[in-house]
């Protein structure tokens, strides 16, 4: 695996779309000038840098279902890689039956944002990758339980010793945070119909998706979901239908954060349904209309909702190469 190939197609493209709203349209260079290029790789914290021996321990902990209390649920349970790497439903369905309170986000280029889960109560995937295993609605594990089972398998004493090779008892729970976040720092969807567009391809999407990236711009969207994943990483304030989630308040207990969620990546959307907080939206037809009338105060014709779903559409990357693990 070439970890920084398969990231490069993703960074020229917020650098590159401002060229594309030109070559769609002469009279945009107002919204290309607006655009704001974020032109780096995602942010790997100093002590964790990516090797392909953290990534392969990454990758069998990620489907390891012995790290959850029942032994039968993993990181892929809930972000499966058949569906988008989320899971489809509106809600997670954890440990015993138990029903969160929130939409699954996928994980597909989830080092590209500036913090995790809706509330951003975590600043990376280092401080997101230990939280589900000990959620009780989660994965309902104790912490140094799951250690204790890793350490009784030969295979994971070697993998853990590989990656970690300057420790003396590398299994850790550091090291198991570490290495989950490596793995899905590797989990990037380069080469979407987009992508290829801004590359030169210019048949690679149809008038409709180009219209619709167009009005994508124009109505404002591009505001919160700019960058090489198509979102800020920033907070708004939105009450959905169906939801008294109060957001980022439960983090900050600011007043000013009540109903506050992070932007969305836009990357895979298509993909990604259901959508919003508590994901009672099941189209992306019905998220269109909801985020132009809550957050843009504006109501989309049919003609402007297809054209920007179609734009939606055309950013459904390649799919990123892994290796189902055969667990000890």
């Amino acid at each position: 695996m070439t970890i920084k190939a398969t990231l490069l197609p993703i960074l020229s493209a917020s650098s590159l779309l401002a060229a594309s709203l030109a070559m769609a349209d002469d009279g945009l260079e107002d919204y290309r000038q607006r655009f704001e290029a974020l032109p780096y790789l995602p942010p790997i914290p100093a002590d964790n840098s990516l090797t392909e021996e953290k990534v392969e321990l990454g990758n069998m902990l990620f489907f390891e279902p012995r790290i959850s209390s029942s032994g039968v649920i993993s990181c892929a349970t809930c972000h499966n890689p058949a569906l988008g790497w989320a899971d489809r439903i509106p809600r997670a369905v954890g440990h015993d039956g138990q029903v969160g309170e929130r939409n699954t986000p996928t994980v597909l280029n989830s080092g590209f944002l500036g913090s995790q889960f809706w509330d951003g109560r975590e600043p990376d995937l280092e401080g997101q990758a230990l939280g589900p295993i000990e959620a009780p609605v989660e994965m309902a594990m104790d912490l140094d339980m799951a250690l204790e089972r890793l350490v009784g398998f030969e295979l994971y004493q070697q993998k853990f010793s590989a990656a970690y090779p300057d420790q003396e008892e590398p299994i850790t729970s550091d090291n198991l945070a570490h290495a989950l976040a490596a793995f899905q720092r590797t989990l990037n969807t380069p080469n979407s119909p987009f992508d290829r567009y801004l590359h030169g391809d210019l048949a690679a999407i149809n008038q409709q998706a180009k219209d619709g990236m167009v009005a994508f711009v124009d109505n404002g969207c591009i505001a919160c979901h700019r960058g090489p994943a198509l979102t800020d990483s920033q907070f708004h304030a939105i009450q959905v239908p169906g939801s008294t989630d109060l957001g980022r308040y439960i983090v900050t207990e600011e007043e000013s954060d009540k109903y506050r969620f992070r932007t969305p990546t836009l990357r895979n959307v298509a993909v990604t349904y259901p959508y919003m907080n508590n994901g009672a939206t099941e189209t992306l037809e019905e998220a269109v209309a909801i985020m132009g009338e809550e957050m843009l105060g504006r109501e989309f014709d049919e003609s402007t909702n297809s054209d920007i779903t179609a734009f939606l559409h055309t950013l459904t990357g390649e799919m990123p190469d892994f290796d189902v693990p055969a667990l000890p």
